[in-house]
């Protein structure tokens, strides 16, 4: 999806931009798949696909010598971008993950473990011994109908221990969506209040550093 959900091509991103330096993508792959270059014939459509797919191909089994070659501090250096670009980076690795979730649907190998053994070589190379196993959970459950008065009820009473994922997620995106609620009203109100929300926390985590430093004298 090229458009973002304001309706805005996403210009201003650093991802759209025009004099970006070449990826996996080149910039007229950019321009093509962006729509921004329409003089295309059908068959030079076809050509410019097959092109981005034979490069997307490449570029995966490429991964297999970055993860075995690539020095760490050329890794590090990649993933360390300047302030100004950390929005766009974190959203281009979140739709790399989404991009490859999509792609492998139908796959003989399920993404999930892919994922789980993608995970343990990781922690094995950081660890320097295939000693090194961890337990990978990943799971996609769709949020379904909550009851509304339910999670409310226990917001009245203070139970937030007692609110599932599932109802903190779709409570958030019912208000939201809601025509009664703005986040920039709320966004000077909940600044407000972290600060003492953020000591009451502290004060909490010290009375149980007491407590605990009590019970072993």
């Amino acid at each position: 999806m090229a458009n973002d959900a304001d309706g805005t091509d996403g210009t201003d991103d650093l991802a759209y931009a025009a004099d970006r330096g070449r990826g996996i993508l080149t910039p007229s792959d950019r321009e093509f798949l962006l729509g921004r270059k329409t003089d295309y014939t059908d068959h030079s459509k076809k050509q410019k696909r097959n092109r981005i797919r034979r490069r997307l191909r490449n570029a995966i089994l490429d991964f297999t010598i970055l993860f075995e070659s690539l020095e760490d501090r050329d890794r590090e250096t990649v993933f360390n971008p300047d302030a100004a670009d950390r929005e766009a980076y974190t959203r281009g690795i979140t739709d790399m993950l989404a991009f490859l979730h999509l792609g492998t649907m139908g796959y003989y190998t399920p993404f999930k473990d892919m994922l789980s053994e993608g995970v343990n070589k990781a922690e094995q190379e950081l660890a320097g011994s295939d000693y090194r196993m961890v337990t990978v959970d990943f799971n996609v459950e769709p949020v379904g109908q909550i009851d509304v008065d339910a999670v409310i009820d226990k917001l009245e009473r203070g139970a937030f221990d007692q609110l599932t994922d599932e109802e903190l997620q779709a409570f958030v995106r019912l208000l939201a969506e809601s025509d009664d609620f703005s986040a920039t009203d709320l966004r000077a109100d909940m600044k407000a209040q972290m600060s003492a929300f953020l000591e009451r926390i502290d004060a909490a985590n010290e009375r149980r550093d007491r407590r605990v430093d009590e019970l072993n004298d």
